[in-house]
Order: C-alpha cells, then structure tokens, then sequence
C-alpha cells in the first residue's frame, strides 16, 4: 500500500456499451492526493457488489488505483441475473460482456486515468476476467476461476497474470497447474500459486452470502475466508500491478 491520503468511494451509474445493461450501476474509488492513476476494473462473485467488494475497491483506491466495479446484477437482482451471468461466462459472450467493456472505457475516459488498464476477478468474475485479458486490459489478476472452455484461444494475446487457487478447493482442483501450462505454451507473463488446505472464497475478509447458507458455504463448499492466503494474494497483486500498471 502506498502513503496516501484516504481514497474517495461513490455509487456512481456506468454509461451503457452495446448489449449491454441499460442502467449499469457501479461502485468507484478515487485515489486520494495528485494523479493521474491507472485503473482496475474489479469483477464481482455471486453474491454480487456486498460489503466485501466495497472494501476491495477501497483497498485498491487506497494504494493508487482507480478502482471500479460495475454491478452485473444491475438489472433485477442477484436472483436474476445470477444463472444468466454463469451462462454467458461459460459460453464466452453476452450481457457481463458488455458491461465489463463499459465499465473498462468508463475507467479509461475518466480524466484521473493513464491509459493503463487492469483487471481483478474473483471465481466468476475470475472466469470473466480470464477471457477478456486479451481484451484491452494490460495486467490481469484472477483467483479461483474456471479455465475457458478452450484456454489456448481465449488466452492467445493476453496480458501478464497473476493467479491464486486453493488446494482444497473442491471444484477446481488442478486447475492452478493447468493455467500455468496454458500461459506457459502461450508465452504469457505469469505468476500463478496454489495454497495448500484452502477452500474457495479465500480472498474475503467475512462471512459471505445469506446468512441461512454460510453453513453449508462454509462446510460443504469450502467457500470461507483464510487471512494468510488473502495477505500473500493481495501482496503479490499490489507487486503484480505495480511492476505493469506503473512501470
């Protein structure tokens, strides 16, 4: 983290790109002190834009980043949006798309901006992440995702990555070896770790979801917090885009 003077955060509303969501709402971090700054754009998980996607928005704006996350639930709700937003993740195209390229030249055409471009995602929006980092964006960060259907053409072109998976995640298990061997082939810039004994969702720093679930998150999908991987995560991020975003 950089000394600077505490970031600004505000809801603010995302003008619409093409098919996209027509009223796209967002939460944005503005760097305190003198700019300009690059900019991330943050891609929510299921449980949308809560408490714990606001403190990463004000992590990154804290350390010198314009930070902006569009809500892909902005039309209707989680209850939704939800099962729409995993399809078109899985098929590559459609609406989160759309709203993640609005989102993306929001954040450029902001005057604040350098030009300079990252992207942050997390299990869904890891997986989106993951496909548009051939897409205009200059660093990538994306943790406990889903590979694309076909890694080798979606990954062609993409931007340095840094990676993070849990060993005991039990739906992605082997996927950390598999990425490091895609963007091995491709000649892409990585660093990609798996963390031994941690489930999925170890980036949050709270309990997520509806409070009825968490036992069933927690227990049978693995999905809690571990503060030792989301430290080593977070500091490998910040190094991750400091070397591409500022160098």
């Amino acid at each position: 983290m950089t000394d600077l003077q505490r970031a600004a955060i505000s809801d603010v509303e995302i003008p619409a790109a093409p098919g996209g969501t027509p009223r796209l709402r967002g939460v944005l971090g503005v760097p305190g002190g003198p700019g300009p700054w690059p900019g991330v754009v943050l891609l929510h998980e299921a449980f949308g834009v809560d408490g714990v996607m606001r403190r990463q928005v004000q992590r990154l704006a804290d350390a010198g980043y314009l930070a902006l996350v569009p809500d892909l639930f902005s039309d209707g709700g989680a209850r939704r949006s939800l099962v729409r937003t995993f399809k078109a993740v899985a098929a590559g195209e459609g609406r989160p798309f759309a709203d993640l390229e609005a989102a993306r030249a929001h954040l450029a055409a902001l005057p604040g901006c350098t030009g300079r471009l990252g992207v942050l995602g997390s299990s869904v929006g890891g997986g989106l992440a993951l496909h548009v980092a051939a897409r205009g964006f200059d660093a990538a960060a994306v943790f406990y995702a889903r590979l694309p259907e076909d890694p080798h053409t979606a990954l062609l072109g993409a931007c340095p990555v840094v990676a993070g998976y849990g060993g005991a995640d039990p739906g992605l298990r082997g996927t950390a070896a598999e990425l490091t061997a895609v963007l091995t082939r491709l000649g892409v810039p990585h660093d990609v770790r798996e963390y031994p004994g941690v489930g999925h969702g170890f980036l949050h720093d709270a309990p997520v979801g509806p409070r009825p679930l968490r036992p069933l998150l927690r227990n049978v999908l693995r999905i809690r917090p571990d503060p030792a991987a989301a430290a080593d995560t977070w500091a490998r991020t910040e190094t991750w885009f400091a070397r591409h975003l500022r160098g």
